[in-house]
């Protein structure tokens, strides 16, 4: 029989958080100020409609709760669990047989990588350019195993079924494929650094220039 996995809030826990709302305070404020006209006489008999009118309209009139915007990793610790992924990519790597071509072009690719998550030169780049840090994530956590996983998976079922195209030309495309991929994201921080260097020399000059 199917279960719900709907996780509800219990009611106490619910009642708890209403009472420390905005709204309740607010309501409770104007009550109080309904019960003071209550031991005043202004209210009359009709005093506890005056208390909850007055409590309706505090908890209508008070600004709404605000919820709190999510926290999320920053750059660094992003990095930090990205080359902690790279690191478990590369144990298994290790465990996984390849043909000669393949192995190679794989060892080029985890150099590439291991480049690229250098704390001291490229990491820092990286960590301000959001969509290349998902170009190496998405190679790390998903291209490349799901390329060697597909090989081996492919492989096996090659040995019975002879006369295939053998799985490793595909391998060797896709880690061809990833390893232009890298390289496009190196260029493109090494051209960010050279930008960076370039406006700093302009402003130098510039500040010189208008010196006295």
């Amino acid at each position: 029989m199917a279960t719900s996995r709907t996780r509800t809030r219990p009611p106490l826990a619910g009642a708890l958080v209403y009472l420390e709302s905005r709204k309740n305070l607010a309501g409770s404020a104007c009550g109080l100020l309904g019960l003071a006209l209550t031991f005043t006489g202004l209210a009359g008999p009709y005093w506890p409609f005056v208390v909850a009118g007055l409590y309706g309209a505090g908890a209508l009139i008070a600004p709404p709760e605000r919820s709190e915007a999510p926290c999320f990793p920053d750059p660094a610790e992003q990095l930090d669990a990205l080359r902690a992924d790279f690191a478990t990519l590369r144990a298994y790597l290790e465990t996984v047989e390849l043909p000669p071509a393949a192995a190679g072009r794989t060892t080029e690719l985890t150099n590439v990588l291991e480049a690229l998550l250098d704390p001291g030169w490229a990491g820092g780049g990286l960590a301000d350019d959001p969509e290349g840090m998902h170009t190496l994530a998405r190679a790390i956590r998903q291209d490349i195993p799901e390329s060697v996983d597909t090989y081996v998976r492919t492989r096996w079922w090659t040995r019975i079924t002879p006369g295939t195209e053998p799985p490793e030309r595909h391998l060797e495309r896709q880690l061809d494929l990833l390893h232009r991929e890298a390289e496009k994201l190196a260029a493109a921080l090494h051209e960010t650094e050279v930008r960076r260097q370039h406006t700093h020399t302009n402003y130098l000059q510039g500040r010189v220039s208008d010196g006295p």
